[in-house]
C-alpha cells in the first residue's frame, strides 16, 4: 500500500506533519480530514526501489513531434482550471489531463510536471523545468496563483488571454491568406505566360521581320529574363528572407528590421497596434495576478517580440527602479530614433524596382542608366521618408494618459486592459480595411499586367494584318 506524506493544519492552526498508508491519494485526503485536518500538501513517499532509481531515473517518454502548440497548451489551461476549480488535486488533475492528451510535448511536460510535484516540487516548479512547453510568462502567473492561494482564478485569467491573443493573430492571419493566395497564382500564371506563350509570338514575328514598338520590346526582354532565370522567381523571396533572418540573429540587425516594420505605410501600423496591444494585455495580467511590476516588465519584454518594445520596456523597468513611475519613461523612451540597418532597409526596399530594370540589362542594354535611376531616386526618397518618420512615438498618448490615471487610482491592470482592448478592435478594423483595400490593388495589377501583355502583342499583329493587307 502506497505511503503519503503530508502535511495539514489542526482546528488551533497548529502545523501538522505525518505519514499516512491509505490506497490512493484521494483516499488520504478523505482520511485526513476526517481526522479533522486542513491539508495543505500531500505527496507519495518514494518507495525503496524508487529511492534505488535515483532521482534522474524517469518514465521512458514517447517521441514529441508536436503537441505543444498554442491551441493545446490554451485547451489544456481551461481544462485544468474547471477541474481546479472543482477542488480535485492538482496531482490527480494534471494526470488526468495527461491521460487525455496526445503524445507529443505537451504529454511529456505533464508527465514530467506529475513527476516533479510528487518529488516535493510546486507546480510552478515542475512547469519551469519544461520551458518548451510552459514559457516564463506561464510559470510566473502560475507562481503568483500558488502564492495568493487562488491558482483556479489564475488559471482562468491566464486561459483568458492566451485565446484573446491566439484569436487576433488568427484574425492577423486570416486576412493575409487571401491577397497572399492571389498573388502567388497571379504570378504563376504571368511566368507561364512568359514562358510559353511570348517566345512563341516573338519567333513568328522574327520570322516577319518585324520592326516592333517599345512595348513589345520590353515584354519581349522580359520573357526571355524570366525564360533564363525562371529560378530567381522563388530564389529571390526565399532569399530576401533568409537575409533578414540572418539580420535578426544580431541586435543591431533585428533593432533596425524591427524599426523598420514598424514605420512602412499600412502594414507598419498594423504591427505596431498589434504589438502594442499584445504586450498590454500581457502586462495587465501579469499585474493582475499579483506579479510584481518589475517582474512584470522583464516578462513583457522577453515575450514582446519586437526589438523595439523590448528596448522600451527595459528602459521602464530602469527608471521604475530609480522610483520614476511607468507613464512618464513610457513616453520618453518610445521616440524611435536613428538607426543605421533601418536607414538601409528603407533605402533597399526603394531601391527593388530599379534593381528589376537593371536586371533587363542583359536584353536591353539601354535599361542599364534607366534602372539606375529609377533605384538611386527612390531609394533617395525612402531614406527621406525614413529621417522625416525616425522621431515619431510607438506609444501614443492615449497609452500614457492610460497609464498614467491607473497608477494615479491604483487600477493598473484595468487601464492596461482597455488599452489592450481598444488596440484589439483598431488591429482588427485596420486588418479589414486592409483586405478590402488589397483587392482593388491586387485587381489593378492584374488588369494592368495582362492589358500591357495584350497590347504588346497585338500592336505587331495589327501592322502584320495591315500590311498584308
Amino acid at each position: 500500500m502506497p505511503t503519503y506524506e503530508f502535511e495539514a493544519m489542526d482546528a488551533k492552526g497548529q502545523e501538522i506533519r505525518d505519514v499516512i498508508d491509505t490506497s490512493s491519494e484521494e483516499e488520504a485526503q478523505t482520511t485526513i480530514r476526517q481526522m479533522g485536518y486542513f491539508v495543505t500538501k500531500i505527496t507519495a513517499k518514494k518507495t525503496k526501489e524508487a529511492a534505488a532509481a535515483g532521482p534522474g531515473a524517469k518514465k521512458k517518454r514517447g517521441l514529441a513531434l508536436g503537441g505543444g502548440g498554442i491551441k493545446v497548451i490554451t485547451s489544456f489551461t481551461r481544462q485544468l482550471s474547471i477541474l481546479q476549480d472543482a477542488g480535485l488535486p492538482i496531482v490527480r488533475s494534471l494526470k488526468i489531463l495527461e491521460g487525455n492528451s496526445k503524445a507529443g510535448k505537451l504529454k511529456n511536460a505533464l508527465q514530467d510536471v506529475v513527476e516533479e510535484i510528487e518529488g516535493g516540487a510546486t507546480l510552478s516548479e515542475g512547469m519551469a523545468k519544461s520551458p518548451k512547453v510552459f514559457n516564463r510568462l506561464y510559470v510566473n502567473m502560475i507562481k503568483a496563483g500558488e502564492a495568493g492561494g487562488a491558482l483556479e482564478v489564475i488559471l482562468q485569467r491566464l486561459a483568458d488571454f492566451m485565446e484573446r491573443a491566439e484569436a487576433l493573430k488568427r484574425k492577423v492571419k486570416g486576412a493575409m491568406i487571401y491577397p497572399a493566395v492571389v498573388i502567388t497564382v497571379a504570378v504563376a500564371i504571368l511566368t507561364f505566360i512568359m514562358l510559353q506563350i511570348v517566345p512563341v509570338f516573338a519567333e513568328m514575328f522574327d520570322d516577319f521581320d518585324l520592326t516592333l514598338p517599345a512595348m513589345t520590346l520590353l515584354l519581349v526582354a522580359i520573357s526571355e529574363y524570366v525564360v533564363q532565370a525562371w529560378f530567381l522567381i522563388p530564389l529571390i523571396p526565399v532569399g530576401l528572407w533568409l537575409f533578414i533572418k540572418l539580420c535578426r540573429k544580431f541586435k543591431h540587425g533585428r533593432m533596425g528590421w524591427d524599426m523598420f516594420m514598424l514605420k512602412i505605410p499600412v502594414f507598419g501600423q498594423l504591427v505596431e497596434k498589434n504589438t502594442m496591444a499584445r504586450t498590454t494585455r500581457t502586462l495587465g495580467t501579469l499585474v493582475a495576478s499579483g506579479v510584481p511590476i518589475l517582474e512584470g516588465l522583464q516578462i513583457t519584454r522577453d515575450t514582446s517580440g519586437n526589438a523595439v518594445f523590448e528596448r522600451l520596456y527595459s528602459k521602464v523597468a530602469d527608471a521604475i527602479r530609480e522610483g520614476e513611475p511607468i507613464a512618464q519613461p513610457m513616453k520618453k523612451h518610445s521616440v524611435l530614433g536613428f538607426h543605421p540597418v533601418a536607414l538601409f532597409f528603407w533605402c533597399f526596399a526603394g531601391a527593388l524596382p530599379g534593381m528589376f530594370i537593371m536586371g533587363l540589362t542583359p536584353m536591353m542594354p539601354e535599361m542599364l542608366l534607366t534602372g539606375a535611376y529609377v533605384a538611386g531616386g527612390a531609394a533617395a526618397l525612402c531614406g527621406l521618408l525614413y529621417v522625416a518618420r525616425m522621431k515619431s512615438r510607438v506609444v501614443d498618448d492615449l497609452v500614457v494618459n492610460m497609464v498614467d490615471v491607473g497608477e494615479e487610482t491604483g487600477e493598473l491592470d484595468t487601464m492596461l486592459y482597455k488599452v489592450a482592448d481598444t488596440y484589439d478592435d483598431e488591429v482588427k478594423t485596420l486588418t479589414d480595411s486592409l483586405t478590402q483595400l488589397m483587392e482593388p490593388i491586387i485587381i489593378v495589377f492584374l488588369g494592368g499586367a495582362v492589358g500591357f501583355i495584350v497590347i504588346a502583342l497585338f500592336m505587331p499583329l495589327v501592322d502584320l494584318i495591315s500590311g498584308l493587307s
